[in-house]
């Protein structure tokens, strides 16, 4: 696992929700009311949309696109009967940070194929 720091433990309270970057990925923390703080793959799953304006009420998070829910405790989709569902990045908390895994890191890209 390769957990990268993306903010500091304060930055998302209790029924509060930010967008932060690891790297080239956008990480979006949410914190259900009476939950734990989860990290999720910042973009909707139902459209490939990033998730800079959603919004979170203390338990489900909105897409601004197309108005989709999801479950703040588990990712999952409440708003339409399909199986689309937030990605889930694991979390931890090391001393004042928020670190989460979004997965094997990527290659730079090359500037083009050389002959």
């Amino acid at each position: 696992m390769a957990f990268t720091s993306i903010c500091n433990k304060d930055a998302v309270s209790e029924g509060g929700m930010g967008l932060f970057q690891a790297g080239r990925k956008s990480v979006l923390l949410v914190w259900p009311e009476g939950g734990e703080l989860k990290a999720y793959r910042g973009r909707c799953p139902h459209a490939d949309m990033p998730l800079t304006e959603a919004t979170f009420n203390g338990a489900t998070v909105t897409c601004p696109h197309h108005m989709w829910g999801f479950d703040g405790a588990n990712g999952k989709c409440v708003t339409h009967l399909v199986r689309n569902a937030l990605h889930p990045y694991e979390l931890r908390v090391e001393g004042d940070e928020i670190q989460v895994d979004v997965g094997p890191a990527r290659p730079p890209r090359s500037g083009g194929e050389s002959a």
